[in-house]
């Protein structure tokens, strides 16, 4: 009887060589652990085509071109590709530590129940990035759901994933709401009944890109995703207001400091999350 495949993780990946590159190197020392590779690539040449040849028969790749620049669109393709039990959802630019998926497999086999796994992310200098994070190992729930998921470092059944459809493809980098796409995906999950568990021990290597030029740039769409996933989940104005006096702080505080791109990113992150919060349309 066949082995059954472990993982399937799906790499949605646009405009990095690098930092596939370097993800690459970092899965081949995952031993111990059966899985796939999906790499979903929405790139318009065949920069990524280098890559693939020099890790065959190093790495298990399935490598397919989609025409969309859609983060959650391409890994809803990749979803429909899995063989794995477990699907996750490694970006282009971050790192597996040595030994994370074996980490991983243990807590999925030692409770049935688990349906979704999360960790937290870790700057390349060693300290937590990417976001504010809830301090001790937890039952996800609608309290702590924005600072416990990160797309990187989320594992779900492949069984969950089929029964919530994927990702929502108005969310996401590419989308007009461009994050949380993993938030909404989580919410779901747990309305849907599934056990969910954060461990902060649990981490992904990933740039923290907290007010950089390039996080100031997209802080309006990042804002937008995180406002309409708050209108989406039904999270009254009375959430919505603490999560706006967040950037109103910030930009007062980089005022008094004279930093003034700091001042912008808020700016935008607090446009972005009213906008998005009162766009939103039930269907």
């Amino acid at each position: 009887m066949a082995e059954v495949l472990r993982f399937s993780l799906v790499v949605a990946s646009l405009g990095r060589v690098d930092g596939v590159r370097a993800l690459f190197d970092s899965l081949l020392i995952q031993t111990g652990i059966s899985f796939e590779v999906i790499l979903v690539d929405q790139n318009p040449d065949g920069r990524l085509l280098s890559v693939v040849a020099a890790f065959a028969g190093r790495l298990p790749i399935r490598h397919v071109r989609v025409e969309a620049r859609n983060s959650s669109c391409a890994r809803n393709v990749g979803i429909g590709l899995c063989t794995g039990d477990i699907v996750g959802f490694p970006d282009d630019d971050c790192i597996y530590p040595d030994g994370v998926l074996a980490v991983v497999d243990r807590e999925f086999a030692a409770d049935p129940a688990l349906m979704l796994l999360t960790g937290a992310a870790e700057s390349p200098e060693g300290r937590l990035g990417s976001g504010r994070w809830w301090p001790m190992r937890a039952p996800i729930d609608r309290r702590n759901a924005f600072t416990t998921v990160i797309c990187f470092n989320l594992f779900l059944r492949r069984a969950l994933l089929d029964r919530l459809g994927g990702f929502d493809e108005a969310l996401g980098v590419g989308a007009a709401y461009g994050a949380c796409e993993e938030n909404d995906l989580v919410l779901r999950a747990i309305g849907s009944g599934a056990k969910a568990v954060y461990d902060p021990a649990l981490r992904v290597v990933h740039p923290d890109k907290r007010l950089t030029p390039a996080a100031t740039l997209r802080a309006f769409r990042y804002g937008a995703g995180f406002g309409y996933v708050l209108r989406k989940h039904g999270f009254g104005v009375g959430v919505l207001g603490g999560y706006l006096l967040r950037p109103v702080g910030g930009m007062v505080v980089s005022l008094a400091k004279l930093r003034l791109r700091h001042c912008a990113y808020y700016w935008h992150t607090l446009r972005g999350r009213w906008f998005g919060y009162r766009s939103f349309r039930r269907p």
